[in-house]
C-alpha cells in the first residue's frame, strides 16, 4: 500500500540526507603547513617533515600521500601571488576581507584545480569537504562558489585576464605571472641586467622544485653513487664532491648521511667553501674560520676540506641552538675542530689569527626562493636595508680575523646587489669605517668548468643558469 504523506508535507522538497564531510589526512595536513607558515612565520621546510613523520608514524600516510602533501605545500605558496589574483576575480569583495584559513583553502583548491592533474570534479569535492571540516558548512558553501568558478579557465587563460599587459606594467605583469612579489622582481632584473627572457628564465626557475643534491665529505662521490639503489643518482653538474638524486626517497635514510660522511647540501653552497679552500694564501695554511657556521653545511664540508689538508676548523655560532646544529653537522668529519658560540661581529679570537674565513652572511634569502617559496612573500624591502648594517660589520670583522696574505670569503645566498657587491665595495672603500687592506682575489679561476661566471672578480651562480640557489661569492685577500 502506497503511504500518502501528510497534508503538511505535500509540497515540500525532499531534503537530501546530511553527508558527514571526508577528513582526507593529505589535505588536513597541507592546511596544517599553510596555517603554520601564515600565523607563526614558520618555514615549511621544518614544519613539514615533522607532521609528515608523525602522520606515517601513525599509519595515516604512505610514501605516495607524502608525495602529493609535499606538492600541495609547495606547490600552493609558489604560486600564491598568481592564485591570490585568480581567486580576487572571482570573489565579490577585497582578498583582505577574505578571512586567511579561507584564503588557504582556497589556495590549496586552485593549485590543484589549474596545476596538477586532480580531475577538476574531484578537486572541487575534496577542497569543499576541507573546508567543511576546517571552516564549517557555512564558508564550506563559499569555498564551493569560488572554486566552480576558477574551474571556467586553465592556468594560462587565467593568467591572460588577471596579469597587466607587460607593454604597461613589465614589473608586474610579470609578479603576477610568476608569482613574485614586485619589489623582488625589481631587484632580481637589476641583478641580472638582463633582457626579459633572462628574468623570466630566472622566475619561472624559482617555480621548480629544486633537486636534492649530496655532498660527499669523508666518502669518494663514485662510492657514494654505488650506494644507491640503480638509477638513484648521478654525479653533480659542477660540484666534483655532488650526486644528485633521482626524485623520491629521503636522503637522511641513506647510510653515508646517517654516519655524516654525506649530507644534503646544494651544489651553489658546495661551491662556495670549494672556492674558499682552492684559493692560494700565502705561508702557512693551518687554521680556518667559518664565522656564522649555522646550520653547518658549509661548515662540515670546510671541516672534511681542512681534516684533508691538516688544518683545523673553528666554527662559530651566534645562536646556541644553532651551534648545536653546527656541532652536529661537524660530528665525524675527523681532523681538529672547535665550535664555539659567538658574535661574528664581535670576535672571541685574536685578530689576524686564521689562514682562511668564510663569512656566510643573513640575508633575505631571495636566493633559496625555489626551497623557501613562503620567504619571497615575508621579506619586505626595508628588510634589505635592515641586513646591511650587520652584513657590513660581519665582513670587516672577518677581514681583521685572517692575518696578511691569507683570505675571506664573502658569502650571501641572495643576489640582491645591496647585498653582494655593494657591501664589499663599501668595506674595501671605507664607506661607514676605515679602509679596509684587502684586494679582489679572482674566484672565477677556482670554479673550473661553472659556465656564466660573468665578468668578475666576484661570482653570482643562479638557479636558470646553474641549477644552484643564487649563492654569491667574494674573495678577499689581506693585504696589510
Amino acid at each position: 500500500m502506497t503511504r500518502v504523506p501528510p497534508a503538511a508535507d505535500r509540497g515540500r522538497p525532499t531534503r537530501r540526507p546530511y553527508r558527514r564531510p571526508r577528513r582526507d589526512p593529505v589535505r588536513l595536513l597541507a592546511f596544517e603547513v599553510l596555517r603554520a607558515v601564515d600565523e607563526r612565520d614558520a618555514y615549511a621546510n621544518l614544519v613539514l617533515p615533522a607532521l609528515l613523520a608523525e602522520a606515517e608514524g601513525r599509519g595515516e600516510l604512505d610514501r605516495r600521500d607524502s608525495a602529493f602533501a609535499t606538492e600541495l605545500v609547495y606547490g600552493t605558496l609558489r604560486r600564491q601571488g598568481s592564485y591570490d589574483a585568480i581567486i580576487a576575480a572571482c570573489v565579490d569583495r577585497p582578498l583582505r576581507e577574505v578571512d586567511p584559513p579561507v584564503l588557504d583553502v582556497l589556495a590549496l583548491g586552485a593549485h590543484q584545480l589549474l596545476s596538477t592533474r586532480v580531475p577538476a570534479h574531484a578537486a572541487v569535492s575534496a577542497t569543499v569537504d576541507l573546508a567543511r571540516v576546517v571552516l564549517g558548512d557555512g564558508r564550506a558553501k563559499f569555498v564551493n562558489a569560488v572554486l566552480r568558478r576558477i574551474t571556467a579557465h586553465d592556468l594560462p587563460r587565467w593568467l591572460e585576464l588577471v596579469a597587466p599587459p607587460y607593454d604597461e606594467d613589465p614589473e608586474d605583469h610579470l609578479s603576477v605571472v610568476h608569482s613574485h612579489p614586485r619589489w623582488v622582481v625589481s631587484a632580481l632584473w637589476d641583478a641580472l641586467g638582463g633582457d626579459r627572457s633572462e628574468i623570466e628564465a630566472l622566475l619561472a626557475a624559482d617555480n621548480e622544485r629544486p633537486e636534492v643534491t649530496l655532498v660527499a665529505r669523508r666518502t669518494d662521490p663514485g662510492e657514494l653513487l654505488g650506494e644507491l639503489p640503480e638509477g638513484g643518482g648521478q654525479p653533480g653538474r659542477w660540484s666534483p664532491r655532488a650526486v644528485r638524486l633521482a626524485a623520491g626517497g629521503d636522503p637522511a635514510e641513506l647510510p653515508a648521511v646517517r654516519e655524516g660522511r654525506a649530507g644534503v647540501q646544494d651544489e651553489g653552497s658546495q661551491l662556495v667553501a670549494l672556492a674558499l679552500a682552492a684559493a692560494e694564501v700565502d705561508g702557512e695554511d693551518r687554521r680556518w674560520l667559518d664565522a656564522c657556521a649555522g646550520p653547518g653545511g658549509k661548515a662540515a664540508l670546510l671541516a672534511a676540506l681542512a681534516a684533508e689538508r691538516g688544518a683545523a676548523l673553528v666554527a662559530a655560532e651566534k645562536q646556541p641552538h644553532r651551534a648545536r646544529l653546527v656541532a652536529r653537522a661537524l660530528a665525524g668529519q675527523g681532523g681538529a675542530h672547535q665550535v664555539v658560540v659567538a658574535d661574528g661581529t664581535a670576535p672571541a679570537w685574536r685578530p689576524r689569527s686564521f689562514d682562511r674565513v668564510l663569512v656566510d652572511v643573513p640575508c633575505t634569502g631571495l636566493g633559496a626562493l625555489r626551497r623557501r617559496p613562503e620567504a619571497r612573500w615575508r621579506r619586505r624591502p626595508e628588510d634589505v636595508s635592515g641586513f646591511g648594517p650587520v652584513q657590513r660589520g660581519l665582513l670587516r670583522s672577518a677581514l681583521e680575523a685572517v692575518r696578511v696574505g691569507g683570505v675571506v670569503g664573502y658569502a650571501t645566498c641572495s643576489p640582491h646587489l645591496a647585498e653582494t657587491r655593494a657591501v664589499v665595495d663599501d668595506v674595501l672603500r671605507g664607506r661607514g669605517g676605515p679602509p679596509a687592506a684587502a684586494e679582489w682575489v679572482d674566484a672565477r679561476p677556482l670554479l673550473p668548468g661553472v659556465p656564466d661566471l660573468g665578468e668578475g672578480p666576484d661570482i653570482q651562480l643562479w638557479p636558470h643558469r646553474h641549477g644552484t640557489d643564487a649563492m654569491y661569492l667574494a674573495l678577499l685577500r689581506r693585504t696589510g
